[in-house]
This record gives C-alpha cells, sequence and structure tokens, in this order.
C-alpha cells in the first residue's frame, strides 16, 4: 500500500495504521461449532476447515453467512489452554487459507475463533507463515479476532447473535485486548 515502516513505526507505537483506529463493530453474529461439527470435544491442532468444512458447519447449523458478518469459530482450542498452557501454544485446529478466502469473498467483516491465531497449525503448506492471516486481513482487510471465548455460546446453540465490539484504546498498538458482546 506504499507505507513504509520506517514512517509510521516508533518506538512508542504506530502513528498510523494502529487498532485504536478500528471502529466499533455491531454486525450479525455467527458462530460455527466445527468441534461438534467433526464429532470431537476439542480438534486436533493442524486441523484445518475450508469451504466444504464451513458451508456443511453451516447447514447442519441451519444459518446462512452472510455480507456484513462476524464469523465465530468454536474448536473446543481454549479448553487446552486450561488443561496445559505450552501444548495451547505449539499448534492449533483452524481456518485454512480456502476457508480464510470463502469468507473474504462472502463479505464477513471479523472472522475469530477460541485459539491463539485463529489459523490452523502447522500450516496446511510447509514453509508458510500466517497464510489465512494474510488472506483475510492483509488482502481482504477482513478482521481476525483471536482467544475468543465461544463455550457458552456453543453449549447454548446460540449459532446467530448481535455482536457488539466497542474501540480498542491502546494508541499505537497492532493488537488489543478486546471484550466482545454477544446479544442473543
Amino acid at each position: 500500500n506504499g507505507n513504509k515502516a520506517k514512517d509510521f513505526v516508533k518506538n512508542t507505537g504506530l502513528t498510523k495504521l494502529s487498532t485504536d483506529k478500528i471502529p466499533p463493530i455491531v454486525a450479525r453474529g455467527v458462530l460455527l461449532d466445527m468441534a461438534r461439527h467433526l464429532g470431537k470435544p476439542i480438534l486436533d491442532a493442524g486441523t484445518a476447515f475450508n469451504r466444504a468444512e464451513i458451508e456443511a458447519a453451516a447447514k447442519t447449523q441451519n444459518v446462512a453467512i452472510r455480507k456484513g458478518d462476524v464469523v465465530l469459530f468454536h474448536t473446543g482450542w481454549l479448553n487446552v489452554a486450561d488443561q496445559d498452557g505450552k501444548a495451547f501454544m505449539r499448534g492449533e485446529p483452524g481456518i485454512g487459507v480456502g476457508g480464510a478466502a470463502y469468507l473474504a469473498e462472502i463479505g464477513a467483516v471479523a472472522v475469530g475463533a477460541d485459539s491463539w491465531g485463529v489459523e490452523a497449525m502447522p500450516f496446511e503448506r510447509e514453509g508458510e507463515f500466517f497464510p489465512a492471516h494474510q488472506e483475510l486481513l492483509a488482502k481482504n482487510g477482513v478482521y481476525i479476532l483471536e482467544n475468543m471465548d465461544t463455550r457458552a455460546l456453543a453449549k447454548d446453540e446460540a449459532w446467530e447473535f448481535l455482536f457488539v465490539l466497542g474501540q480498542p484504546r491502546f494508541v499505537g498498538a497492532v493488537q488489543a485486548v478486546i471484550n466482545p458482546v454477544a446479544i442473543r
């Protein structure tokens, strides 16, 4: 985009493109319970879900993903953090590059999951580094929401809800601690 890090990356933070510039998000939220769909309480690290799996889970839950939605995935992975923090960080199930491209094509505003990186790790192709992040955020401007606690939504089968996320307040940051709300 013609941006050069030397022009806006300072030791005190970013002077542009920082998370405090992201507007609040108020949108329809959709939760896809990939753990339930794939028949496991916790999906294995490296389990990738792409367009076919996303469409199948949505059909099973009788929910359609539409332009402007915030799409969250429940994989059960946050439970691993409660049990073994080191295992939690060694890998994770998550969206694949094809799934990221599909959600960007639909026009999702944000994509999130109950994992620290949202996308499947190890990555689908050796030698790639956060390819779903690149597809979502860098190429398509789709926000990424990590470490979302989706357990209560999955337990209640809250597949659709009003998603509300206030503006991050850490000036100059590249990431932010967020506290979204799902209203059913």
